[in-house]
């Protein structure tokens, strides 16, 4: 692994994993085991961001990331403003643009941005001065969800430098829709992971394969090499047309229960970036099970949420 003694953190913006070198990712989740113990004192708080104010700005349902950046500025003391779409004069017509710009002008330092639209929050971080952290765009990237994922991954299986070096993790289901996917794609890689991505081919762009990813379409012949499993959530809001035959179907080839988790191997991970289709991406027994990281994915994501605001904020007044 690279020395990392001459690195120096001079990012204003966390807007995709893709744009990070892995000097950059690993910095990240090293700051993030530095903050995480920070959640188990009997006051949660320390003073890292007193005085600064980090906005919400949410044009997209969500509850785990929206709640884990509230809690995520307040334990480091900053004040927090929660926006949404629906609220906001958006729904009035006003640009994304001009609503940036109106919320940094009330003397926010970080805005902290969910969109519909691919591109939205590098739009945004080239409008305001102020920080932007991407909470998810489109079907571009969901940058601190991959993060965490890592985070957990890591830290579940002792890899404390943050090498992924020698492991396979699999990525299954919706990945033709999913920006936690890439996000995962490029950090996964990145950190020397190799990656299995699979699902059926309507839902399993061919492209993804220049990226260094294998690709696969049948999931009980790639289990017994992984060593962590993702499964991705079906996005039934964003698939516009049928793109497998049922969700029974789909559960039958590519749902992961105690039945086909017993081919892979016993000490394998499971994760899920959440909200979660019981019944058909994962069974009830197998994301509670002794093997799921899934709530552990949840707690992880305020430390490393804490630290990407630490770091854009502190980028900025450098």
């Amino acid at each position: 692994m690279t020395d990392d003694a001459d690195y120096r953190w001079n990012h204003r913006h966390i807007l995709a994993i893709e744009s990070l070198s892995a000097r950059d990712i690993r910095f990240i989740l090293r700051t993030a085991r530095g903050l995480e113990e920070v959640s188990t004192r009997s006051v949660k708080k320390v003073p890292a961001l007193r005085g600064r104010v980090v906005a919400n700005l949410f044009f997209e349902d969500s509850t785990r990331t929206r709640v884990s950046f509230t809690l995520a500025a307040s334990r480091l003391s900053a004040d927090v403003v929660d926006l949404s779409g629906k609220g906001s004069s958006v729904a009035k017509g006003e640009t994304l643009t001009d609503t940036g710009r109106t919320i940094e002008a009330m003397g926010v330092d970080a805005i902290v941005v969910r969109h519909s639209l691919s591109g939205a929050a590098l739009s945004l971080s080239r409008a305001v001065a102020c920080s932007v952290i991407n909470a998810g765009d489109g079907q571009h990237e969901h940058p601190t969800q991959g993060l965490l994922d890592i985070y957990t991954i890591a830290r579940r299986l002792g890899r404390d430098d943050f090498d992924l070096s020698g492991l396979t993790v699999a990525i299954v289901g919706d990945i033709a829709h999913s920006r936690v996917a890439r996000s995962n794609v490029h950090g996964l890689l990145k950190l020397g992971a190799k990656v299995i991505l699979v699902g059926p081919p309507t839902l399993l762009p061919r492209g993804l394969a220049d990226l260094g990813c294998e690709l696969a379409h049948r999931f009980d012949d790639v289990l017994p090499r992984i060593d962590v499993l993702n499964m991705l959530r079906i996005q039934f809001e964003r698939i516009g047309s049928q793109q497998f035959p049922s969700v029974r179907e789909y559960a039958h080839f590519y749902g992961l229960n105690r039945h086909r988790l017993r081919k892979a191997r016993p000490d394998v991970l499971v994760m899920h970036p959440g909200p979660m289709n019981r019944g058909v991406e994962i069974d009830s027994d197998v994301a509670d099970g002794p093997q799921s990281t899934i709530l552990q994915q949840v707690t992880n994501g305020l430390a490393v949420r804490m630290a990407c605001l630490f770091l854009v904020t502190s980028a900025a007044r450098t």
